[in-house]
């Protein structure tokens, strides 16, 4: 494994760092959870990251049976033309995602950040952010598009578990690490930086269509430098 494996899946990581929901809600319990903020937080977190490397292990046990039975189909010039044709329709598709005031008129500036953060106020203990975790990651799973991304690189890439187990593991924390920062600047800081959380969280609710459509570009434009880089050295195609 080295870093053309390395490098793209460090990235979609990174992209998924701005998942709106995950940032909402520790942002929310931040501001409102009280002494029981890191408890809580936590266990959401912790959550989340279970929840995601789970589903990874699944995903690349079921695509690692699915390339087995295809053999060198899933290396050929045609599944990397695929590729390539699904980075560019996801870079393409990130234009015409509804905008911030488009989707404050359909729903009122709700949706899956929105809907995850109602929950959080409902209850603010261990189980429920267990469970709230659980909702998070059932929410988003099917629009994790760097997630998805990076399953399916390591999958072509055709790592052992030995080799992909690591590097999942470290995607799924490289996940939930925004929240862990911002709860050691709630600390260091305190009530300094509440007004700027405030606004944040605000920022978020109000501009999470954009969000979507910054990490379809940026997912895109990764999976097709992958799939040119492979055609242009194996097949020579650019060359």
């Amino acid at each position: 494994m080295g870093p053309d494996v390395i490098l793209p899946a460090a990235g979609l990581a990174l992209l998924d760092t701005l998942s709106p929901a995950t940032i909402g809600i520790s942002i929310y319990l931040l501001l409102t959870a009280g002494p029981r903020t890191g408890r809580l937080l936590t266990g959401y977190l912790t959550t989340v990251a279970a929840f995601y490397f789970a589903l990874g292990v699944a995903l690349m046990a079921g695509l690692g049976a699915v390339t087995d039975s295809l053999g060198d189909a899933m290396d050929s010039r045609t599944a990397h033309l695929v590729q390539l044709g699904i980075g560019a329709a996801l870079f393409i598709g990130c234009w015409f995602v509804p905008g911030k005031k488009k989707e404050r008129e359909d729903d009122g500036g709700s949706g899956a950040a929105g809907r995850t953060q109602r929950r959080a106020g409902r209850a603010q203990t261990l189980p429920a952010m267990v469970g709230l975790g659980l909702t998070t990651g059932l929410l988003e799973a099917a629009t994790a598009l760097p997630y998805l991304a990076a399953i399916g690189l390591m999958t072509s890439a055709d790592l052992s578990p030995a080799q992909w187990g690591p590097l999942l593991a470290g995607y799924t924390v490289v996940m939930v690490l925004p929240g862990a920062l911002l709860y050691l600047v709630r600390r260091i800081a305190g009530e300094r930086v509440r007004s700027r959380f405030e606004r944040f969280r605000d920022w978020l609710r109000a501009n999470s269509g954009e969000t979507l459509a910054w990490i379809m570009g940026i997912a895109g434009v990764l999976l097709a430098r992958d799939a040119i880089s492979t055609l242009t050295t194996e097949f020579q195609l650019f060359g």
